[in-house]
């Protein structure tokens, strides 16, 4: 019954994540027409005229363009049937997500985080979020190279986590939003629990499942 019960609730968790992913992309992506060309009137790139022409502009398009694709492979790589069914696949689409994660997602978003709208806090947030995901992912990389699979798929579900800071941002904006909170250390307090706060609650789920003689379940 337990096993079940944890099956339900990681498949819940799972199509939810799914959702929240895809209409962030969606929204992402709608929001192509105002970066190209850029209009510095919107949300995200207002007050970034003076310096977007600076260098700063090839790594926001390397980053709205790569970031979503590591959002859509992360869907599909973390489904464990999409593995079990499709492990050809499986390996195919994963080198291609850490050749784009790591090649242009880290380095975009760590370029990036120097000219943050929240200073320095929020752009160390940034930074931190953008030095893990390189890390977790080139760990993930090197435990597949190794054939350490059940590593393996606990590395790259911290680099689902991570790249997932994308959606929880937007919901920590929101919620900001909502209560007509308007403040810098508000989006430095939101880029750090946007990835540290989902990473420690997966650190505590990975702890738990690796609890047998409790829950009666094999270590992953």
């Amino acid at each position: 019954m337990e096993n079940k019960g944890i099956k339900a609730i990681t498949r819940l968790a799972f199509v939810s994540a799914s959702l929240l992913v895809l209409k962030v992309v969606f929204t992402v992506v709608s929001s192509y027409p105002d970066y190209f060309p850029p209009n510095f009137q919107v949300d995200f790139l207002l007050g970034r005229g003076h310096y977007f022409w600076q260098g700063y502009h090839w790594a926001f398009y390397v980053h709205i363009i790569s970031g979503p694709i590591s959002l859509l492979l992360g869907v599909v790589l973390i489904s464990k049937t999409f593995r079990c069914h499709w492990p050809a696949w499986h390996r195919g689409l994963g080198r291609i997500q850490v050749l784009n994660v790591l090649l242009l997602v880290v380095p975009s978003g760590l370029w990036m985080s120097w000219w943050s709208m929240g200073g320095r806090p929020a752009g160390a947030a940034f930074a931190m979020l953008a030095v893990a995901t390189g890390f977790c992912t080139t760990m993930g990389w090197r435990r597949a190279v190794q054939r350490q699979f059940a590593s393996h798929n606990r590395w790259m579900g911290r680099v689902f986590v991570l790249l997932f800071s994308a959606v929880t941002l937007r919901v920590f904006g929101g919620l900001a939003f909502v209560l007509d909170i308007e403040a810098e250390w508000t989006y430095a307090l939101s880029g750090w629990l946007s990835w540290a706060g989902p990473l420690l609650f997966y650190e505590c789920y990975l702890i738990w499942l690796a609890a047998p003689e409790r829950y009666g379940l094999a270590k992953g």
